[in-house]
């Protein structure tokens, strides 16, 4: 059984059977959405939440997002995230087609064993081409706007349509390199580099729009010669210029954890190359400075709920992997790679790395994972151990990132085991 408070949106996070989707083409979807429906932030170049595309154009489940906030405080501020982002008015038919490019502006020369990189703040990869609803356009589109993604769903029964049958898979941050391993129309299905998985030793799959991947062979040189920006809070605006009206000049909203090449600096100010080959600024307070090759400094088992705790408000959403919203072992994925530590992407292999632990010598950082039934059955949650008894978690689609007790949060006896990363 599962508890009434804590549904399951289906056992996603372990490797197994994915749904199948009808193959369609991106336009294909687009021209089933309604004009109506289709948030005027889904593709127009305003400055609300993701961004033009860059300065240069001037259930206990694995995955889910939380119905009430965004946690954390960002250069732009926080607002909760059943109400963040800015509010996108309604157009006609004439101004959403306008915004939904025909399929050949969709689909980018990319073919398979290319290199690409992510073109948009949060590129979301689904298991099949053509399964997006009307309400998903806001992260199907080039800028992508995962604040207006995240008001669509405010309702837990539409954030549970997506873990049902699994129909999508992981995220991919702004510049994270992919690889294409196949084309359908309009979409691309990739393998996202530093995401381990058994399905793949490439990296995670999953199909994303092509339109959101750009080929740059001078920023994969400048990620390997340069010294790297690393998004250190929440989220944090990107602008076009380093010194103008911040209103005016911000362009993307990047999540935790972005990673950028350095291109130059000015009081206060970071410049970074961006993926399509333009440049970009970020404010300093918003990020470190990694040398080629440096490691963040071994973090305690205290540094890591320290970091989680953070995002304590913040949305669950399924296959979430950034500062918009996380499923549970994308939050435990993401919170470890902060501080360098490379553990698998999805509960199931995170269970079974790592040292083991018993319950009685649990300490602040440990995992600790559930299975059901009786905690002997497959692994499908993940979260921190927070020290007192209590855990750090990103639990389901109707709930936020919380602190509860471990004994209240498994009453049905599904503990499955601890593993020890540090």
């Amino acid at each position: 059984m599962t508890l009434p408070h804590r549904p399951r949106a289906g056992l996603r996070r372990t490797v197994g059977a994915h749904a199948v989707g009808a193959g369609l083409a991106l336009a294909t979807v687009a021209a089933t959405i309604p004009a109506a429906a289709i948030p005027a932030s889904a593709a127009a170049t305003s400055t609300a939440s993701a961004g033009p595309r860059s300065a240069a154009a001037t259930s206990t489940a694995d995955s889910s997002t939380a119905d009430s906030s965004t946690a954390g405080s960002s250069t732009a501020g926080s607002t909760t995230a059943s109400t963040a982002g800015s509010s996108a008015g309604s157009s006609g038919a004439a101004a959403a087609a306008q915004r939904m490019p025909a399929a050949d502006d969709l689909a980018p020369d990319l073919a398979v064993g290319d290199t690409a990189f992510v073109d948009v703040a949060v590129a979301t990869l689904w298991s099949a081409p053509g399964l997006a609803r009307a309400i998903d356009a806001p992260s199907l589109s080039n800028p992508v706007d995962l604040r207006r993604w995240n008001l669509n769903m405010q309702h837990t029964a539409d954030r549970e349509w997506l873990s049902a049958g699994s129909k999508l898979e992981t995220q991919a941050l702004y510049g994270a390199r992919v690889e294409v391993t196949a084309r359908d129309g309009a979409w691309a299905k990739v393998v996202v580099a530093g995401q381990p998985t058994p399905r793949d030793a490439r990296g995670y799959p999953g199909w994303v729009p092509a339109r959101q991947l750009v080929e740059s062979p001078r920023f994969a040189e400048q990620l390997t010669d340069r010294r790297l920006a690393v998004v250190t809070s929440t989220t944090a605006w990107l602008t076009r210029r380093h010194a103008a009206p911040e209103a005016t000049n911000r362009t993307t909203e990047l999540s935790f954890t972005t990673t950028l090449p350095v291109v130059g600096s000015r009081p206060g100010r970071i410049g970074v190359a961006l993926p399509d080959g333009g440049r970009g600024w970020l404010d300093a307070a918003d990020v470190t400075i990694r040398r080629q090759g440096e490691r963040p400094p071994a973090p305690t088992g205290q540094d890591i709920v320290d970091t989680g705790s953070r995002f304590l408000g913040l949305r669950y959403l399924w296959a979430g992997v950034s500062g918009f919203g996380f499923d549970c072992s994308g939050f435990t994925h993401t919170v470890f790679a902060a501080h360098g530590v490379t553990i698998p992407r999805d509960s199931g292999p995170q269970s079974r790395g790592g040292t083991p632990v018993e319950r009685a010598d649990l300490r602040p950082g440990d995992l600790v994972f559930f299975a059901g039934p009786g905690g002997v059955g497959r692994v499908h949650h993940v979260a921190i151990y927070a020290g007192d008894g209590r855990i750090l978690h990103s639990p389901n689609s109707s709930r936020n990132v919380e602190i509860v007790a471990l004994d209240h949060f498994d009453a049905d006896k599904e503990y499955a085991g601890a593993r020890r990363y540090l």
